[in-house]
């Protein structure tokens, strides 16, 4: 299930955005001010945010600058009132990649939403089959897996996991991210089998090669940069 990140501190918009994201197939998580919203979004893996742009901590221009110097490309939706040109050159300037002036239809919003997550990541290669990350490449349909044009044998978990990072890259994957989206399986915190296979995968990509592609944040989860 797609998981969207709301921040929205018009409570009554938020639960109306949430109820028709869920009715949708959406998984909804929102907070009401900005730097909440940070905090969340920082620490938590989404696939997409929607964005208010007046909220108190901070505002949403603020917000979205925040998460792009942090490096992170999730798709971001802008919401807000102010719809003069000069406002949405603001919110694109910031790192937006949509702009959406209220009020707006829901019909719509779920279109620019459903439009953003069908973009390709840049630094992912245009073929729907093959995925690549500077010199690493995973084909989908014939299950090789490449590095300098190194060919790499992968188990079963290890290739699942290595195109979940490959689908998610310069993204912070947390531990619980990982087992919900690759094993399919609530994450039991008394379990490193995470930590194992991401160690399993790092020995066969990283090992021989100077630059590394997987690394650790303590704490927090690993990420492909």
């Amino acid at each position: 299930m797609l998981k969207i990140g709301i921040a929205e501190d018009d409570l009554k918009i938020a639960e109306l955005l949430k109820s028709a994201l869920n009715e949708n197939g959406y998984k909804v998580v929102g907070v009401h001010d900005g730097i909440a919203a940070l905090e969340l979004f920082l620490h938590e893996n989404f696939d997409i945010f929607i964005v208010d742009i007046m909220m108190p901590g901070l505002n949403g221009i603020q917000l979205c600058k925040h998460i792009r110097d942090s490096q992170i490309t999730t798709p971001l939706l802008m919401l807000t009132a102010m719809g003069t040109v000069d406002d949405k050159v603001t919110g694109l300037d910031a790192g937006a990649d949509d702009y959406l002036v209220k009020p707006f239809h829901l019909k719509e919003l779920l279109a620019r939403v459903a439009a953003l997550l069908r973009r390709q990541p840049a630094n992912i290669a245009t073929s729907t089959h093959l995925l690549c990350f500077e010199d690493l490449c995973l084909d989908t349909y014939s299950k090789e897996v490449s590095r300098a044009g190194k060919n790499i044998e992968l188990s079963a978990k290890e290739f699942i996991l290595l195109e979940l990072f490959l689908r998610n890259p310069n993204r912070l994957l947390t531990r619980q991210y990982i087992a919900e989206h690759a094993w399919d399986i609530h994450f039991d915190t008394g379990t490193n089998v995470i930590d194992v296979y991401v160690n399993f995968l790092r020995k066969k990509i990283d090992k021989d090669f100077e630059r590394k592609l997987i690394h650790t944040k303590i704490n927090m989860g690993y990420i492909l940069k």
